[in-house]
C-alpha cells in the first residue's frame, strides 16, 4: 500500500485545521505544450490517474513514466469540510517541478516559477459551493540551461552521478482555513549568551491592531512568555528563556513555540512551531556551535529513493536516513544538488545532526542573465524558507562550477558567484556561505572547500602536507595551479572518496577510481582516506561520498534500498576518533 504522506508538511507553522490533498489525481501528459490553447483547464476529465506527492518518472507515483515530459497536467474534484466556511482558503503546494499555472473551477489563480521551494494562493474567491475542480499544469524544460535541475539527467538515460528525472508535483499539496489576519511566516534568531530567542514575524494587513503573543515550553515545562502590538506588517518579539537548553551535536533539543493572534477580542490565528537555542560561527580554526569548535563528520545525502526518486515513501523513510547515517559516525550531510522535504529538516532538527543547505545549480547556466533571474529568486526562496532550523549551519548555493568557467566568461561567472553570495549572507548574517563547494574560489568566505578524489592515501596526504607553506594541491590546483592562490583559511574537504562497492554488479555500475575487488580493500581505503584528513590540523571537516547508491552510482555505504553494506560499527570507529584540531 502507497504511503500518501499525510504528516503535516510545514513542521515549524502547524495549524490544527487543514486538509492533505494527497493521494489520486487526474492526470496527462501533453507533450505537445498545446494545454493551454486547448483549454484543458476546462475539461471534465484528463486521460490517465496519479498518485500525489509522487512525480510521474516514479514507480509510486502509479505512472512509471521515465522518458521526457514537457508539460504535465494534473486535476482533483474536492468538496471542503465545513470547518472552512467563513474563512480564507489557502492552497499549498511543496514543490513542483518547474513552472506551474493553477486553476480553480476554471479560473487561473496564480503561477509558480522554480521546482524546489513552496507556493500558495489564497482561492477563496474562485470557489463555489459543493465540488470545485484544482487544476495544475506544470511545463518542465531541464535541457534550456535556465532552470536548475541537480542531478535530473539531461540525457534519456541514467549515466555517472545523473540520475531519473523529476516532473511536476513532488511534494505535499494541502488547504488550510484562516483569518484574513494571521501570520505568514517568521524567523527566529537565537542569542545563546543571554538564553533568549528573537522572533521576527511577517503578518498580513488585516492583523493591524491586533495583538502576537508568543509562549516557549521545553519538555512541558513553560519558558517563558511575550506579547506585543502589531503596529505594521512585520512584529519583532524579544523572549527571555527561563532554562537554556542548548542544541547540539546528538542532542537535538527543542523548545516548543506557541503562537497566537487577537484581533477584535478574538483569536483570528493560532499555530504551534518549535526552535532550538544554538549559535554556528566561524574562526581562524574552523566552524563552532555554541562557541565550541567541532569536527565536521559530514556524507553527502542526494536524497533519491529507488521508488519514489525525489519524494521519500515515508516520513520513516528520511527518519531512517539520518539514523542511519548517525549509526555510521557522521555528525551531519551535505544536502546535496537539491532542496530536501522541511519534514526532513524537522528530523536533522529533532536528532541534532548539522547539515548544510544547497541549491541544484547543475542544468543552468550562471554566464545567462535571464537563467540567474530565475536563480536567485528561488535560491533566496529556499534560504528564507529553511532560516529557523537549527540544523542547518550553512548554504551553498553552486557546486563545481567549472565548466562555466570557459574562456570568454570566466569573469561574468565570477562576478555572479559574488553576487549570489552577497545576496545569500545579506539574506542571512547568521551561518557561513561558501561561493562555490570544490573548485574554484571567488570570494573568501572563511573556509576554503575542496573536492578531491584521489583514491590512494598516501598521494592523497602528500597533497596537503604543505598548507603551511600555502599549497592546497586539490583537483582544481592540480588542473590549474596558477588559477587561484590558497587564503590561509581552514580546509573543509566536502567531496572525497566515493569508492564503489557494487553488491548487485550491474554492468552499468559507476564509481570513482579504480574499484576496490574486497570488501576488505575497500575498508582499508576508507580508513586511509580518511584518517589523512583527520590527522591534518588544517582540516575543519569532510565530507565523504556518498550515504547511499543511487542508481548506476554505487559508491554509497548502504545500497540504494538502504541496507548496509558493511557492519556500520566499522565505520562509526573510523568516523568518530579524535580529529587532529580536537586535540
Amino acid at each position: 500500500m502507497v504511503d500518501l504522506r499525510k504528516e503535516y508538511p510545514r513542521p515549524q507553522l502547524v495549524r490544527k485545521d487543514w486538509l492533505c490533498l494527497n493521494g489520486e489525481w487526474e492526470f496527462e501528459i501533453d507533450n505537445a505544450c498545446v494545454g493551454e490553447w486547448k483549454k484543458y483547464w476546462e475539461r471534465p476529465s484528463l486521460d490517465g490517474k496519479i498518485t500525489v506527492p509522487y512525480c510521474p518518472e516514479s514507480d509510486l507515483s502509479g505512472v512509471g513514466h521515465k522518458d521526457f515530459m514537457n508539460c504535465v497536467w494534473y486535476r482533483k474534484a474536492i468538496t471542503l469540510p465545513e470547518s472552512f466556511q467563513g474563512k480564507r482558503t489557502v492552497l499549498h503546494f511543496g514543490a513542483v517541478d518547474y513552472f506551474a499555472t493553477v486553476y480553480v473551477n476554471g479560473k487561473k489563480v496564480g503561477t509558480h516559477m522554480g521546482g524546489y521551494t513552496p507556493f500558495a494562493f489564497d482561492i477563496t474567491d474562485a470557489l463555489t459551493d459543493g465540488e470545485n475542480v484544482i487544476m495544475l499544469s506544470a511545463f518542465d524544460d531541464l535541457r534550456s540551461n535556465k532552470q536548475p535541475s541537480g542531478k535530473q539527467s539531461h540525457r534519456f538515460n541514467s549515466y555517472g552521478c545523473f540520475y531519473t528525472r523529476t516532473t511536476g508535483i513532488w511534494q505535499s499539496v494541502w488547504l488550510e482555513p484562516v483569518d484574513a489576519a494571521r501570520v505568514e511566516t517568521y524567523r527566529v534568531y537565537p542569542d545563546v549568551a543571554n538564553a533568549a530567542v528573537t522572533l521576527q514575524f511577517q503578518v498580513t494587513g488585516a492583523s493591524i491592531g491586533g495583538k502576537l503573543s508568543v509562549n516557549a515550553s521545553y519538555e512541558g515545562a513553560d519558558m517563558g512568555s511575550a506579547s506585543t502590538v502589531v503596529n505594521g506588517n512585520a512584529v519583532t518579539l524579544t523572549l527571555s528563556l527561563k532554562e537554556a537548553h542548548l542544541w547540539e551535536i546528538g542532542e537535538g533539543r527543542l523548545y516548543d513555540l506557541s503562537v497566537s493572534l487577537e484581533k477584535n477580542g478574538a483569536v483570528a490565528d493560532s499555530f504551534c512551531g518549535y526552535f532550538g537555542l544554538r549559535e554556528v560561527g566561524l574562526t581562524d580554526k574552523g566552524m563552532t556551535l555554541n562557541g565550541k569548535p567541532f569536527f565536521g563528520r559530514f556524507v553527502l545525502d542526494q536524497g533519491f529513493y529507488p521508488d519514489g526518486i525525489y519524494t521519500a515513501p515515508s516520513e520513516e523513510a528520511l527518519k531512517n536516513d539520518i539514523v542511519c547515517s548517525m549509526q555510521l559516525g557522521f555528525n551531519g550531510a551535505r544536502l546535496h544538488q537539491k532542496v530536501f522535504e522541511p519534514t526532513y529538516l524537522y528530523w536533522a532538527d529533532k536528532l541534532g545532526y548539522l547539515v548544510w543547505g544547497e541549491y541544484p545549480s547543475w542544468g543552468i547556466s550562471i554566464s545567462d542573465a535571464s537563467a540567474m533571474k530565475n536563480y536567485l529568486r528561488e535560491w533566496l526562496e529556499s534560504v528564507e524558507r529553511d532560516f529557523s532550523h537549527p540544523s542547518v549551519i550553512g548554504w551553498c548555493p553552486f557546486n563545481e562550477t567549472w565548466d562555466s568557467f570557459n574562456e570568454g566568461n570566466a569573469r561574468q561567472c565570477g562576478d555572479v558567484l559574488d553576487m549570489i553570495y552577497r545576496a545569500t549572507r545579506y539574506t542571512d548574517p547568521t551561518r557561513p556561505c561558501i561561493d562555490t563547494s570544490g573548485n574554484y574560489h571567488v570570494v573568501h568566505c572563511g573556509l576554503w572547500d575542496v573536492h578531491d578524489y584521489e583514491q590512494n592515501p598516501k598521494k592523497f596526504a602528500s597533497y596537503y602536507a604543505k598548507i603551511d607553506e600555502g599549497i592546497v594541491a586539490d583537483q582544481s590546483y592540480r588542473k590549474e595551479p596558477k588559477r587561484q592562490i590558497y587564503d590561509g583559511t581552514p580546509v573543509f574537504m566536502s567531496e572525497y572518496g566515493g569508492i564503489k562497492w557494487d553488491v548487485s554488479s550491474p554492468s552499468d555500475s559507476w564509481g570513482y577510481g579504480v574499484s576496490v575487488k574486497t570488501e576488505e580493500e575497500f575498508i582499508a581505503r576508507y580508513k586511509g582516506l580518511t584518517d589523512v584528513l583527520l590527522d591534518n590540523e588544517h582540516m575543519m571537516g569532510f565530507c565523504y561520498t556518498q550515504i547511499t547508491d543511487v542508481e548506476q552510482e554505487c559508491n554509497g555505504l548502504l545500497t540504494y534500498d538502504r541496507k548496509f553494506k558493511f557492519d556500520p560499527a566499522i565505520f562509526h570507529a573510523i568516523n568518530t576518533r579524535k580529529a587532529k584540531i580536537e586535540e
